[in-house]
């Protein structure tokens, strides 16, 4: 059986050559993008980070919330983010910066961001401590840092194990949306 077809009902980074999967109309079963924006807080002009955005499916409509704001996506693959931009250039987007990352390092600056959300990616990044470290250093205090999960993802974390990786991060425990299956959980930054 072919590796990435193996990725892609199995665990770990999510192969860009089916990316395509990921914008299927199904997915708002689980969370359509304007459940997601109920869910964020977001402002007009809202400075919003998406971690592992994929092809862009939330990130359209996210972006249209945020006309005098910015959303900044971030992945680390190149296909992706090239996929993403392809498809929000062409339906005119542009308040959205597109930034490859290494797996460890967030290139953005300390208090950058109002909100940074992932959708089913928590359980994919290898260096969680590291990235979550990343998100206290660039999120400003009382910013929110929004975690989806949905049922079926092999990666899935739990909302307790969610939870216990954040524990004595530096983010509080707010709320969490949706049934044990589909959920998203937020946290806020501790001042």
């Amino acid at each position: 059986m072919d590796s990435s077809i193996k990725r892609l009902t199995g665990k770990g980074v999510f192969p860009p050559k089916y990316a395509f999967t990921l914008l299927l109309p199904v997915r708002n079963i689980f969370i359509s993008p304007k459940r997601l924006i109920e869910r964020l807080e977001l402002q007009n002009d809202s400075t919003v980070l998406e971690v592992g955005p994929g092809p862009g499916y939330f990130s359209e409509k996210v972006a249209k919330v945020v006309p005098e704001g910015k959303l900044f996506l971030a992945d680390i693959q190149q296909e992706m983010l090239d996929y993403a931009k392809k498809r929000l250039t062409r339906k005119n987007i542009m308040n959205v910066e597109y930034h490859l990352c290494n797996g460890i390092n967030l290139p953005f600056s300390d208090s950058m961001f109002d909100v940074i959300f992932m959708v089913t990616v928590l359980g994919e990044i290898e260096n969680k401590e590291q990235y979550i470290r990343e998100f206290v250093r660039i999120l400003r205090n009382g910013g929110i840092l929004s975690i989806s999960e949905q049922a079926g993802d092999p990666d899935k974390l739990e909302p307790d194990e969610i939870k216990e990786l954040l524990k004595d991060s530096g983010f509080k425990y707010e709320r969490i949306f949706g049934t044990h299956k589909n959920f998203t959980i937020n946290f806020r930054k501790e001042s």
